[in-house]
C-alpha cells in the first residue's frame, strides 16, 4: 500500500491532484481510496486529501504517522500536516507561500521561511520547489499543481510515471486544458532533473 497526503488551500487545485493520482493507480488496475478534508473556506481555506493506493486500503482517510509522502503545495499547510508524515516519509513541498483565509482574519504574520526552517529542524526528507519560477514559466498558477505532480514523478514519490499521468491529463481534462498541463506536467519533472 502507498499513502500519498496532499495539502494546500483552496483554489490551488489539490482534489484535482488527488484524483490525478488515484486515476493512474485504478488504469493500472489497483485499487484506489481518495477522501478530502475541506477547510472554512472552498477558495483560501486549508484542504487536505488522502489518496491510498493498494489492495491493503480499506479506508480512504490515512492515519497519522502512516503517509509515505506529502505533497504540499503550500508551506504552512505543510507544517500542519507533518504528523501524518511516517518515519522514513518525503515531503515535497512549494515554498510560495499562500496565506490561508484563517491567518488573514487572525491578522497574523506569516512567513513562509519560517516553515521551512522548522521542517529543516524536524530532521525530515524534504525537497522544496520553487513554486514562483513555475508559475512565471507556466504565465499563471493554474497549472501549479500539475507541476508538483510531475516533479514527485520525477523523484519517485508518488507512484506513478510522467507517462501515466499523461494518459490522464489526455483522457480525464478537457481538451483545451490538456495542453497546458502537459506543459506543467514536463516542467515539474525537469525542474527535478536540473
Amino acid at each position: 500500500m502507498f499513502n500519498i497526503l496532499l495539502c494546500g488551500v483552496g483554489g490551488q487545485g489539490t482534489v484535482l491532484a488527488s484524483k490525478m493520482l488515484a486515476n493512474c493507480a485504478v488504469n493500472r488496475g489497483e485499487t484506489a481510496h481518495t477522501a478530502e478534508t475541506i477547510g472554512m473556506a472552498q477558495r483560501g481555506g486549508s484542504v487536505v486529501s488522502h489518496v491510498r493506493i493498494g489492495s491493503d486500503a480499506f479506508s480512504p482517510l490515512i492515519p497519522k504517522g502512516c503517509a509515505d509522502t506529502v505533497i504540499a503545495f503550500e508551506p504552512a499547510e505543510c507544517v500542519r500536516v507533518l504528523p501524518y508524515l511516517k518515519n522514513g516519509g518525503r515531503i515535497l513541498v512549494n515554498t510560495l507561500p499562500v496565506k490561508p483565509t484563517t491567518d488573514t482574519l487572525a491578522k497574523t504574520s506569516y512567513d513562509a521561511q519560517q516553515m521551512l526552517a522548522f521542517l529543516k529542524e524536524q530532521g525530515v526528507d524534504y525537497r522544496p520547489v520553487d513554486g514562483a519560477a513555475i508559475i512565471r514559466a507556466l504565465g499563471g498558477a493554474k497549472s501549479l499543481n500539475v507541476a508538483l505532480l510531475g516533479a514527485a514523478s520525477a523523484m519517485g514519490m508518488v507512484p506513478c510515471s510522467l507517462d501515466e499521468m499523461e494518459t490522464v491529463i489526455r483522457t480525464a481534462m478537457k481538451p483545451q486544458f490538456c495542453e497546458q498541463n502537459l506543459k506543467a506536467l514536463r516542467l515539474g519533472a525537469a525542474l527535478i532533473a536540473e
